[in-house]
């Protein structure tokens, strides 16, 4: 800035003694003036809610072969190492050889926080105090508090604390659905036990769906987060808090410019139904989807991609009881668009038990309004892994690549989807179906539109299949349906 106002001052002496005009420099002065009082002053934000933030320690009694890694050394389960990343910091850090520690030792934990009411209820997230044996909450005055845990929900990764003390000062809380794209914001936790540690940034974007958290629309920011961080608070400009910090995407553990929030209106209808009743109830829809692809739009008969492809729909749950099928596209949902599959769970989780509502499906090409009433969701379940085929082996069949199985018994039994059968895919060559997606282990369930019952049906669809054309097949990986888009080339032979 100092170097455009001094080479603006030198060129206009230049064009004022060349007599021309001066305005050119009056108005560089003036931009550089207006952008100057543009950039916000956080001082006053920081502090009137500063004493409202707390420090949050946990202790457990682990033993020396259950010990835990530290947790913002490594990514979530099932994630890429350089994935998504809850985060808060394990003071036990280097535990030394194994073999120098005790059976039991305490394992502690640091992480973020703050006080919503003045009689002592304080709000962080559901991974800073998961497994805790006691929770401590350190106040801006230095106090140390012993919390007692109100409710959790390990689905938004909100926890409700109490502590027993009066007149505390309190958060205000705001609307996170207020917030816009390139707005201010500024967070207050204590990253590495540096306590009240205040970092700023903007909204880098809203509504983003992460794969870990299927209800939660989060806030991604570009404000500096690391471990220790989760749980607090991020405050908008009027000082009103509008999320609770708890992610970051990063390849080492450490800040890397992308943060992610919950919103804190999701937030306190949590904290409500814990406060009120100890767990949180959500809409259950029962159908488990996945994106549409450019290939899979076309072998949907959809003319661009978008929506939610439904690859299950549960057994005795609203879907089915509405006339869901495995194929729909769901693309509006209680009037509200479906542009891709992860904005589906969190408008259902959202709606009302019991609530009638009308829902827009692309079904063979053509769009059909169907009505259900939202259930309850069931609690989380493990899903079912198939067991691998103890079948004789398999002929590759040529059109494909892909020599595939009766099921046995036991993955029959395992499927849940009503005795229709399926084959599984022993093995797999250069083709097709490899370039599709398909692997060994597979079970497919589905081929273009028809449900799959055996291998001698299986190989009588492969000969009639279409070739240059997307086709739809379904297939079920670790108890997981996927759709994938099946192409035959314009050359092969039947």
């Amino acid at each position: 800035m100092t170097y455009g106002i001094k080479h603006i001052v030198a060129k206009s002496v230049v064009m004022l003694a060349k007599g021309l005009l001066i305005p050119a420099m009056v108005l560089g002065l003036s931009m550089a003036s207006v952008q100057a009082r543009e950039l916000p002053d956080f001082t006053r934000i920081v502090d009137e809610n500063s004493p409202a933030v707390v420090n949050i320690s946990t202790s457990q009694k682990v033993q020396k072969r259950g010990l835990s890694k530290n947790p913002h050394g490594k990514g979530l389960e099932g994630m890429p190492e350089d994935f998504l990343r809850r985060f808060f910091d394990d003071k036990e850090g280097d535990r030394g050889e194994e073999n120098d520690m005790p059976e039991d030792l305490d394992e502690k934990s640091l992480g973020s926080g703050f006080i919503v009411s003045s009689d002592g209820y304080v709000l962080t997230n559901h991974h800073v105090i998961k497994g805790a044996d006691e929770i401590v909450v350190r106040l801006s005055d230095r106090r140390e508090l012993v919390a007692k845990l109100i409710g959790t929900d390990n689905r938004s990764d909100v926890a409700v604390l109490k502590i027993e003390a009066d007149n505390l000062p309190v958060a205000k809380i705001g609307r996170s659905r207020e917030l816009q794209v390139g707005e201010w914001v500024l967070a207050i936790g204590s990253p590495f036990d540096f306590d009240h540690t205040v970092t700023a940034g903007i909204v880098s974007a809203l509504g983003r769906n992460l794969p870990s958290e299927n209800y939660v629309p989060f806030i991604q920011t570009d404000v500096a987060i690391n471990p220790g961080n989760s749980g607090g608070p991020l405050f908008n400009l009027d000082g009103e808090v509008v999320g609770i910090n708890a992610q970051i995407y990063s390849r080492t553990g450490g800040y890397m410019g992308l943060s992610f929030a919950i919103p804190i209106d999701l937030a306190m209808d949590v904290v409500d139904q814990l406060k009120s009743r100890g767990h949180v109830t959500r809409g259950w829809l029962g159908v488990l989807v996945q994106d549409v692809t450019r290939d899979l739009a076309e072998s949907f008969g959809m003319k661009k991609p978008g929506g939610a492809a439904a690859a299950r729909v549960m057994p005795d749950s609203p879907a089915q009881r509405a006339g869901f099928e495995v194929g729909d596209v769901i693309v509006e949902f209680d009037g509200k668009e479906v542009t891709k599959s992860s904005s589906l769970p969190p408008l259902v989780g959202v709606t009302p038990i019991g609530k009638e509502v009308t829902v827009k499906v692309i079904r063979q090409g053509k769009p059909k309004i169907l009505k259900v009433s939202i259930g309850e969701l069931p609690a989380e379940e493990e899903p079912k892994v198939s067991s691998a085929s103890t079948a004789p082996e398999g002929e590759i069949e040529k059109r494909l690549g892909v020599a595939v199985v009766e099921l046995s018994q036991r993955q029959r039994a395992e499927l849940d989807n009503g005795g229709k059968g399926g084959v599984v895919v022993q093995r797999i060559k250069e083709g097709p179906a490899q370039k599709a997606g398909v692997r060994s282990g597979d079970i497919l369930l589905s081929l273009n539109g028809a449900t799959l019952e055996n291998v001698a049906q299986f190989k009588r669809l492969v000969a009639e299949l279409p070739t240059g054309k997307a086709i739809p097949l379904l297939v079920q990986r670790r108890g997981d349906p996927i759709w994938m888009a099946l192409k035959i080339p314009p050359d092969s032979k039947k």
